[in-house]
């Protein structure tokens, strides 16, 4: 089985464990070293959240079906900005912020986002990582920073994320991938029926600016409301507003979650010909849980 643990942390010193078994930190660091590729989980984990239940299992079947191994480390948004300060997260090979929002740490979130934009590092935004992504993508590149989102900030005047005129929760539609886009690469064809389970999606009138500022919307659905966001020029960096972890039965993961695998797989490749050591290994190890 997969194992999804919490991240080591610059603040926390001591021995790491997996599933009640002690492991030293030089442990860790041989870990590390190793070259399989590790995958920041960013989100408040729940077992309420049936995308968080789901994704160990959608690791194993990586694993087991494609030979992509993922050494996942589960990071609550409320750590997630030290974690990024600390320069732990750009230690990744890929970053994936999950839905579950209202995050506990908007700025969390935002950081994590950010590092992973900034870092070259795959990354993956589904649900509210979609929503948070256009947030931290208008405030730090289009200047934007007064924009809010309206689920963490119910009152605000000018909100960039606002409630859907109709609900998405257990909605099933069809999302049109623009051609030659990395949405289209990674879903492996123009059409794709996704589903979702959100209340809240980005405010047209913003759009503009963002696609002025360099991003892409990529995928819509059918009528027209932007459903996938990527930063060309980056190595893999999509966002999507459907969970492409809800569809199927785990057994087959969805080709997105497929292709920023391929993507983490490739990043670790490149650590390792670059003689570049992992940002975790720096780290003193923390406890870890298995998942």
């Amino acid at each position: 089985m997969t194992t999804a643990r919490t991240a080591p942390t610059a603040h926390t010193a001591g021995t790491a464990h997996t599933a009640g078994t002690a492991r030293t930190a030089d442990t860790a660091r041989t870990a590390d070293a190793s070259g399989v590729a590790r995958i920041a989980l960013v989100g408040d984990r729940s077992p309420h959240v049936m995308s968080h239940t789901r994704i160990p299992l959608l690791l194993d079947a990586l694993a087991a079906r494609d030979g992509l191994v993922l050494d996942a480390y589960w990071i609550p948004t409320g750590d997630a900005a030290a974690e990024a300060a600390a320069g732990t997260l750009a230690g990744f090979d890929a970053v994936w912020v999950l839905p579950g929002s209202p995050y506990a740490s908007e700025a969390g979130a935002l950081a994590a986002i950010r590092v992973a934009r900034e870092e070259g590092i795959p990354f993956l935004g589904t649900c509210g990582g979609f929503q948070h992504t256009l947030l931290e993508y208008a405030r730090s590149v289009c200047g934007l920073a007064d924009v809010a989102h309206a689920e963490n900030d119910p009152g605000a005047r000018d909100p960039l994320i606002a409630p859907l005129a109709c609900s998405l929760v257990g909605h099933e539609g069809l999302v049109r991938a623009e051609p030659g886009s990395l949405a289209e690469a990674a879903l492996g064809a123009e059409r794709s029926m996704e589903r979702y389970h959100c209340n809240y999606g980005p405010a047209p009138r913003h759009l503009p600016a963002l696609t002025a500022h360099g991003l892409r919307l990529s995928g819509h659905d059918e009528d027209g409301q932007a459903r996938i966001a990527e930063l060309p020029g980056h190595p893999f960096f999509l966002a999507t507003l459907f969970q492409p972890e809800l569809q199927g039965d785990t057994a087959r993961p969805h080709p997105i979650i497929r292709a920023l695998a391929v993507a983490a797989a490739r990043h670790a490749a490149g650590r390792r010909r670059d003689g570049v050591g992992a940002g975790l290994a720096a780290t003193p190890a923390a406890s870890r849980s298995a998942g």
